[in-house]
């Protein structure tokens, strides 16, 4: 957690009355997390009903995100579990899933009505730029369909890129968030983006936008020294197939072409040809093997559908973003020769095949991979590699082409299912190492892939091989080399694929390396238009923000190949058509509209920077704070805690370690205490539980068995001194939660006033019960003094805010109002709702305190 993510978090919860919030910082810098701590924040306030809508290949990787950093559990909701959820009579599957609900673009479109009905309490959008050109008549109609379902609940839209090539992109991502802010599309033009538009248009839209938006650059944050970036180089290693492997790609390359097979008809799915054209760039095995279950779907009189193609994990992604239907079409007046024919075609090439016992790529691969990984050593890096195929059959090829050749039990393997033997112990053994702890989410896919990591994590393994869905989710920070044996189309999928590794904690620079056929047209093309118009292998930050913002959808550009594919029938026209195609590519927006968004969407970097070092600082006192408390309670609650120190930020507890340092706690296998869940939550709801409100309680505080010396000065100056205190609680509603504190009111016997900070300090520190204390009587006239001061300081605290929220939602409208003026459109501002005003005190009885003199008794 960094200083810039918990600046955005408190942006986006800094009012009750704002509609939502346009979180824009840069690629790289944590949204995912700026997220998270305000869907943690809203949970602790037991507003449940939250709901994640992000694009469908990045589903797996929010819900582990959720549940490692912030321990919340939540149901990915698709076409299948909606259905299941169905049939077990559930009426309304988004209401009833187990806490926090994502869900795709696409998916939750098509459920727009039922969403609808459902009070959220949150709405969070990733990749929000595909919701930037939901104001066009033409504009995408899922963006539509979402934006009036969701128009009510408070709102987060994540985008590193909200304006791309029109300042009215601006409007449209801001009008998901709320329709009046600049009073209708007419006048956002004729104010911002017109001919009419004054010179200082941009001023006044970057001050419209400041409630509303926050954006944090790299460099901001790199000025601050909070993250020091690593880069990603490229490295490609080329191969030149043998004579039968061209043979067999060739020759299936022109069957796909044909538009008469019985195969795939003259209407081929889009999506299985996709699919195959991915498995013929893998392997000879991959291809043997989808070429025996075509064979046998052909017997059948069946043409080719998606489920033939399953060898390629990931498909049902691609099948849920094209939003399509997979009906297997029986083969009408078939031709008997014509079918015998074909058959015989493909059992042809599926001899061919199978007679291929050595793939070049492979090859290649087994000889270069030794090189690449001592080069990685020497930089100061693990001796460690993930390999990324799109098929599973290949990654079988792999496995056993490595474990022939020096890898042998040093690879563990990662896919949709993990059923082979190896994946099955290495999950036993972590089960039944991490028995009884919360390292066991319950879901089994999920403890698969954390034993996985787990394992190769290791000193004993060099390799994970994955494929796409299995690598889903997971974090390889401490792996520093990608080898993309398979390079897929999507541009999105490549970029997800190097940032498993080259994220936040990784401590080298990261290798990306990239398998080349030299024979092979569309792999070059593909491999230069990744390379050099998307950026993804090379730099600091992989993929820049107006490359990638120009993709609504990765699928969308590999149909474009697709289409390239399958149409040219010479080297000379596909060549042309990708000319044109990276043509298409913006890899920089016009010099005007990077001015624009640079003035719009900026802030000085001075004043960014000095902002971050102060929220650093507040961190720095507040987070070890907030742990020492927690640590405090635990000693209190767990009478058979042992702590190796009394400074120890750890304890031993049933054969247990538990630490509230969670780098620690998952470099060596520890259980995090947290306030949130499992043994944290325990003990807090057991502390909260007792009653003390009638009860005196006689004390003597150790100020000199707190183990940090220098923190607790004010305290130690009480020593010899006595007194009383009387702690409550002071509670305020707002309209939106309520808001509550604990005050405390203490006084000396001499009759010195004691501040609330220094009393809160004192429970910081070690104390004994002492029953046997002598008392006198409580001032209860000079108590209820420092009472009511307490509380009318915590009560104009909260009236102030309340009034600043008031206030800019005054401003807002009255803004507003201007706007609609500007365009002609009268309008008129209701009378605003008062704030609750009434606050109450909820009183414990008054504890008798006595400090000790340094080194000695109490007189």
């Amino acid at each position: 957690m960094n200083p810039h993510q918990v600046d955005a978090a408190l942006f986006a919860l800094k009012s009750p009355l704002s509609k939502g919030v346009l979180l824009a910082d840069e690629v790289g810098l944590g949204k995912t997390i700026e997220a998270g701590l305000v869907i943690s924040q809203r949970w602790a306030e037991h507003k449940r009903r939250i709901i994640l809508i992000v694009p469908a290949s990045l589903r797996k990787q929010w819900q582990q995100e959720l549940f490692e950093k912030f321990s919340l559990r939540s149901t990915i909701i698709e076409a299948a579990t909606y259905k299941a959820m169905k049939k077990d009579k559930i009426a309304r599957p988004f209401e009833a899933a187990d806490g926090i609900v994502i869900s795709s673009y696409e998916f939750a479109a098509r459920k727009a009505d039922e969403l609808r009905v459902v009070k959220w309490d949150l709405v969070v959008f990733d990749e929000a730029h595909r919701l930037r050109n939901v104001y066009k008549k033409g504009g995408s109609q899922r963006a539509k369909e979402l934006k009036a379902a969701l128009q009510d609940p408070f709102k987060i839209l994540l985008t590193a890129t909200p304006l791309q090539n029109s300042l009215m992109e601006l409007y449209g991502i801001v009008s998901v968030i709320d329709e009046e802010h600049f009073g209708g599309e007419n006048a956002f033009k004729a104010q911002y983006s017109g001919a009419s538009a004054s010179p200082s248009a941009l001023d006044v839209l970057k001050e419209r936008l400041a409630p509303i938006c926050h954006r944090t650059l790299r460099k901001q944050v790199q000025k601050a020294g909070h993250i020091n970036f690593k880069r990603r180089n490229a490295r490609t290693f080329t191969f030149d197939p043998s004579a039968d492997e061209l043979m067999l790609y060739n020759s299936l390359s022109a069957f796909l072409q044909r538009k008469d097979s019985i195969s795939y008809g003259d209407k081929a799915n889009q999506l299985v040809v996709l699919q195959v054209r991915k498995i013929l760039g893998s392997s000879t095995f991959a291809v043997a093997s989808y070429l025996d279950k075509l064979i046998e779907r052909l017997r059948r009189k069946e043409r080719a559908t998606l489920d033939i193609t399953d060898d390629v994990e990931g498909i049902e992604i691609s099948f849920e973003e094209a939003d399509i239907d997979d009906e297997a079409d029986e083969v009408e007046a078939i031709d008997p020769v014509k079918l015998a024919a074909e058959i015989a075609e493909l059992e042809t090439y599926l001899d061919l095949a199978r007679s291929i016992g050595s793939n070049a790529k492979g090859e290649v691969l087994l000889h270069q991979l030794p090189t690449v990984l001592d080069e990685i050593a020497n930089k100061g890096g693990k001796r460690k590699a993930v390999i990324f195929t799109e098929s599973v059959r290949t990654q079988t090829y792999l496995n056993e082409l490595l474990s022939k050749h020096g890898y042998a039990g040093q690879i563990v393997l990662m896919n949709g299912s993990n059923a082979d033997l190896a994946s099955k112990d290495v999950y036993a053994a972590w089960k039944e190492r991490h028995k009884g702890t919360d390292k066991i989410s319950g879901s089994k896919s999920a403890d698969m892939k954390a034993a996985i990591v787990e394992a190769f994590k290791g000193d004993d393994k060099a390799i994970l091989i994955a494929t796409e869905s299995g690598a889903e989710g997971i974090n390889l920070q401490f792996c520093s080399l990608i080898v993309n044996y398979d390079l897929p189309w999507n541009p999105q999928r490549v970029e997800q694929r190097i940032g498993r590794c080259h994220r936040y904690g990784q401590l080298i620079d990261v290798t990306v390396v990239n398998m080349l056929n030299l024979k092979n047209q569309t792999e070059q093309r593909i491999h230069d238009l990744l390379a050099h118009k998307f950026h993804l292998f090379e730099g600091v930050f992989g993929a820049s923000d107006e490359v990638l913002g120009t993709l609504v959808s990765g699928l969308d550009f590999e149909r474009e190949v697709l289409r390239i594919v399958q149409d040219c029938r010479t080297p000379e026209q596909a060549e042309f058509e990708f000319g044109v195609l990276k043509s298409s590519i913006e890899d920089t927006i016009n010099a005007d509209m990077e001015a624009a968004r640079a003035k719009v969407l900026g802030a000085l970097d001075a004043e960014v920077i000095a902002k971050l070092h102060h929220r650093e600082a507040e961190l720095a006192t507040s987070v070890p704070e907030f742990r020492q408390r927690l640590l405090t309670i635990a000693k209190a609650e767990l009478p058979g805690a042992a702590f190796p120190a009394p400074d120890s930020q750890r304890f031993d507890l049933d054969g247990l370690t538990f630490t509230t340092e969670w780098p620690i706690a998952d470099d060596n296998d520890w259980q995090f205490l947290r306030v949130s869940d499992g043994l944290g939550l325990e003990i807090v709801e057991a502390a909260k539980a007792r009653d003390h409100a009638s009860q005196s309680a006689a004390l003597t505080f150790r100020p000199d068995d707190f183990p940090y010396a220098g923190q607790m000065g004010a305290v130690k100056d009480l020593a010899g001194q006595s007194g009383w205190m009387r702690v409550f609680r002071a509670v305020m509603p707002t309209p939106d939660a309520l808001r509550e504190d604990l005050l405390i009111a203490c006084i000396s016997d001499a009759g010195a006033l004691i501040s609330g900070e220094v009393a809160d300090k004192m429970f910081m520190v070690p104390a004994k019960g002492t029953p046997s204390l002598a008392q006198t009587a409580p001032d209860e006239a000079a108590l209820k003094v420092i009472e009511q001061t307490q509380f009318a300081a915590f009560s104009d605290k909260i009236k102030n805010e309340n009034f600043a929220w008031i206030q800019a939602e005054e401003d807002r409208l009255d803004r507003y109002a201007v706007n609609r003026r500007a365009n002609g459109t009268p309008y008129r501002r209701a009378k605003g709702t008062p704030f609750h005003d009434g606050a109450r005190l909820i009183g414990h009885a008054p504890l008798r305190c006595a400090r000790r003199r340094e080194g000695g008794a109490r007189p």
